[in-house]
């Protein structure tokens, strides 16, 4: 973006509600969210951890949506590409580091689960399923006891295109549009369904789904994140003041393979791949912000050197930590007397 070309819009974070150190802090999030997925690529084919799914490509569109959300009380259910939207809600890189180590600390499931399967009591972090689209009726779920409980809280789901045919998307969807609910859906769409193009998988706009169901649903650059910071920022408005969900598809592309276990060069060629990777959020938000007069270069190079720190320790420390007891695989399966009453 050239200095010229960004007058009218350099203080467009400021008119949205967002201050300098608000916008920083969601580039810094960015690149801390890029800056892990592309670890963890280098870390499984050096034999370290064993699986990686990527979202490199959707960390612009994740942390612009965190940002617009309520932090403190809004409850939320992110699916397995969100490394962006969890460090944005409170995560920690050394929380996702333990994650993918498998390792007996790692808040999501004590090293019990696959990565990307995120869950956080603590930051109301919804724990996700493997089967896919099953967080939409569960988000669904809790909306209806905000309602229910008259609680200011929206509860925010995400879900790439392919779940956007599943069942559980639909019935979600029609629940929440008759009973008004504080919930709003966001579809990353990153163009592919693992390996089955967008055209192949859906006929229209996902966001025109939402009129079916009586609710508004808009379709927003997922490379632009002040754009997306506004419309979930108005969506969540519109829930807590009791207008119902909101269905919102974040256009974007999935710039890595689907999983370290995918050869995305067998459906798609590097031509398309590199056509898009021109198109990447995280610079151009980067130059939004040089252009607002509020970062610069040198700034810049001292963040990525910051992140580049944190990282290595957060990977040292998941390397060496342990991983968890045999026995702990019989843990919070069974209540126990205590939790039951003393009942047996």
């Amino acid at each position: 973006m050239s200095q010229s070309a960004s007058k009218g819009q350099s203080v467009r974070h400021l008119e949205l509600g967002l201050s300098n150190e608000q916008a920083i802090e969601m580039y810094k999030t960015m690149v801390a969210a890029r800056k892990f997925d592309e670890r963890m690529l280098l870390l499984q084919r050096a034999g370290k951890i064993n699986f990686h799914v990527s979202g490199i490509g959707q960390e612009v569109a994740q942390v612009a949506a965190a940002f617009a959300l309520d932090r403190n009380q809004d409850y939320f259910l992110p699916y397995y590409r969100d490394y962006g939207f969890v460090l944005s809600v409170g995560m920690t890189l050394r929380d996702l580091l333990l994650s993918v180590f498998a390792k007996a600390e790692d808040p999501n499931s004590g090293g019990r689960q696959m990565p990307g399967h995120f869950g956080s009591k603590k930051l109301r972090i919804v724990t996700g399923s493997s089967p896919v689209t099953t967080q939409v009726p569960h988000a669904v779920g809790i909306a209806l006891a905000a309602k229910m409980k008259q609680k200011p809280f929206v509860s925010f789901v995400t879900f790439g295109d392919g779940s956007s045919n599943q069942g559980d998307f639909h019935e979600g969807c029609n629940f929440a549009g008759v009973h008004k609910l504080p919930v709003i859906f966001m579809c990353e769409n990153n163009q592919y369904a693992i390996s089955v193009p967008l055209h192949k998988q859906v006929a229209g706009k996902v966001a025109d789904r939402a009129l079916g169901y009586g609710f508004p649903g808009y379709q927003v650059d997922g490379n632009d994140a002040l754009e997306v910071y506004r419309i979930v920022k108005e969506a969540r408005e519109r829930a807590v003041a009791g207008e119902g969900p909101t269905l919102i598809e974040a256009l974007m592309y999935r710039l890595s393979p689907h999983s370290t276990s995918d050869n995305d060069l067998a459906y798609r060629t590097k031509e398309e791949v590199d056509s898009y990777r021109a198109k990447d959020g995280i610079p151009r938000f980067k130059q939004y912000l040089i252009d607002a007069g509020i970062w610069s270069e040198e700034l810049d190079s001292e963040m990525h050197a910051s992140v580049r720190k944190e990282l290595d320790e957060a990977t040292e420390y998941g390397d060496k930590a342990p991983f968890p007891a045999p026995e702990s695989i019989l843990l919070h399966v069974y209540a126990d007397d205590a939790e039951q009453g003393g009942r047996g």
